[in-house]
């Protein structure tokens, strides 16, 4: 898998593979380098983000949504991320769309770059706090011990690198965002996201 560690949306499949013990190879790409331009990579994935997964017969799929549904629909006998539950199911996708969609988006590096890097903190974090906002009052409505009921969940896999963001750019989660807050704590007790946490990749100490 191509990642970055600061990545969230790499953060995101890094979890997904970790709570399947799904093994893979980890290269990194350092966005503050622009390596994610370069000719080599932008091969593999044309439109120059993060994360890639490259299968065993070399075939590749970018996107994380996309990866993390393939991981689910390929590795059946894995520990699931998605509830049996046609409902539970939307609920956990619709809670997805609302990190993946609408709040990380528009804070990240190539559109901070755009805003002006000079007005990054004030920018991203009327983003999040505005999407948060939004999935506080949902998970009021439908968590449990996590984001949907008390199984672990795609939504799950999609918070807690979204926490991890909010507070980098200094928004106070604990006290605006209970339940959030809850959630992103016990969460972070789970060895699967323990693994996966940007500290613990390898391009952690080289990178800023």
């Amino acid at each position: 898998m191509y990642s970055y560690w600061r990545s969230s949306c790499s953060y995101r499949v890094r979890i997904a593979l970790a709570h399947k013990s799904l093994a893979y190879t980890y290269h990194a790409v350092s966005l503050l380098a622009g390596e994610q331009t370069e000719d080599g990579y932008t091969e593999l994935n044309p439109s120059k983000l993060l994360p890639a997964l490259v299968l065993a017969d070399g075939t590749v799929i970018g996107q994380s949504t996309a990866i993390l549904e393939f991981l689910e629909e390929a590795y059946p006998d894995a520990p699931k991320l998605l509830p049996e539950d046609p409902l539970a199911r939307a609920y956990v996708r619709q809670a997805v769309a609302m990190i993946a969609a609408d709040i990380q988006p528009v804070q990240n590096l190539r559109v901070l770059k755009y805003v002006g890097m000079d007005r990054k903190i004030e920018w991203g974090a009327h983003w999040i706090a505005t999407g948060f906002d939004a999935l506080e009052a949902f998970l009021a409505k439908h968590a449990g011990n996590y984001c949907i009921g008390d199984e672990l969940s795609l939504a799950d896999a999609c918070l807690v690198p979204q926490v991890y963001n909010a507070r980098r750019f200094g928004i106070d989660v604990e006290t605006k965002y209970p339940i959030i807050a809850r959630i992103d704590a016990a969460l972070n007790e789970i060895e699967a996201f323990k693994a996966a946490h940007p500290d613990n990749m390898p391009d952690a100490q080289v990178s800023a």
